[in-house]
């Protein structure tokens, strides 16, 4: 009966906890994206003189940043190449915790994201309909 339980919650439940991971990250960083994009100037200006990203244009670190962070969520959303959209949004975490804040929601990002970088986005995703197909 308990092996029964557990195996209908590894069945049923990893699925949903995977696209609930992948909604949430795409969440928080549309949102991040989206006002980096409404107001690009005042980004352009943060990243030259309140960011402190390193070894990389300011300008031109405004313009990856805004972009992955519109791009990467639409592609978790859809669970399309979604262990490659981990990969930027991890890095813009890592930047931020090291570079600028030092918060505890940045580890849980990256417990989340890294999640979903090892296991991939599950059965409910377009990936998944890829697998099967191939």
């Amino acid at each position: 009966m308990l092996l029964s339980f557990f195996y209908r919650l590894e069945t049923y439940g990893w699925p949903i906890l995977l696209l609930v991971m992948r909604l949430w990250m795409a969440h928080i960083f549309w949102r991040s994206g989206r006002v980096k994009f409404i107001h690009f100037e005042s980004t352009r200006r943060l990243f030259k003189f309140e960011y402190k990203v390193p070894y990389i244009n300011p300008d031109l670190a405004a313009y990856l940043t805004t972009t992955f962070e519109l791009m990467c969520p639409v592609l978790l959303v859809l669970g399309f190449i979604a262990r490659l959209a981990t990969i930027p949004l991890l890095t813009i975490t890592a930047v931020i915790q090291f570079t600028y804040l030092n918060h505890t929601d940045h580890f849980y990002w990256a417990v989340l994201l890294s999640t979903l970088l090892f296991k991939g986005a599950g059965p409910l995703s377009i990936d998944a309909l890829i697998c099967k197909r191939s």
